[in-house]
């Protein structure tokens, strides 16, 4: 009977291991999308708005959603209450801080780092060009994860049962 049990157990946890790792690679292109959503809303704020740099990360953060909002909203907290700080100080704590919370992956991290030194203490113009640069970065990003979604989504779930299913044929 302890046996039967631990085997459920096994089973059990392989099966949501494998549906952990398939909610992540399904998680990632819809973050990566959101992401270009808050900082296409960013260059409208800079751009269109004439918005200082806070007021634009808090405001382009209310029309994302978490995790992604939470990096721009981490990044405006952090620029208001250390004022003497710089933009790309605050941007790379916040980055830093928050990451971990999204599906996102290294190379995204890398994109999304590389606006901290020029925005704030470039022109308009500047942070336009290195904003669109890094839309487009994330939308080819966004192509190879919707790629890795359909080939890996579905072996996740079926490889962690199947080691689960292993695990509990050598416990036997």
């Amino acid at each position: 009977m302890i046996k039967l049990a631990g085997a459920l157990l096994v089973l059990f946890a392989g099966t949501m291991i494998g549906f952990y790792q398939a909610a992540r690679f399904a998680a990632r292109p819809r973050q990566l999308a959101q992401l270009a959503y808050v900082l296409q809303r960013l260059e409208t704020e800079i751009s269109y708005g004439y918005t200082p740099l806070p007021e634009a990360l808090q405001r382009a953060a209310e029309s994302g959603v978490e995790p992604v909002a939470g990096v721009l909203r981490e990044a405006a907290r952090r620029l208001a209450e250390q004022p003497d700080s710089s933009f790309r100080e605050s941007w790379e704590a916040a980055v830093t801080d928050r990451w971990s919370d999204t599906a996102m992956r290294a190379n995204e991290r890398t994109i999304v780092l590389r606006l901290g030194p020029v925005l704030g203490i470039s022109d308009r113009e500047d942070q336009m060009k290195h904003l669109r640069l890094a839309l487009l970065q994330l939308k080819s990003e966004e192509e190879a994860a919707r790629e890795d979604q359909t080939r890996y989504e579905k072996m996740s779930k079926s490889l962690g049962l199947l080691l689960a299913a292993l695990i509990v044929i050598l416990m036997m």
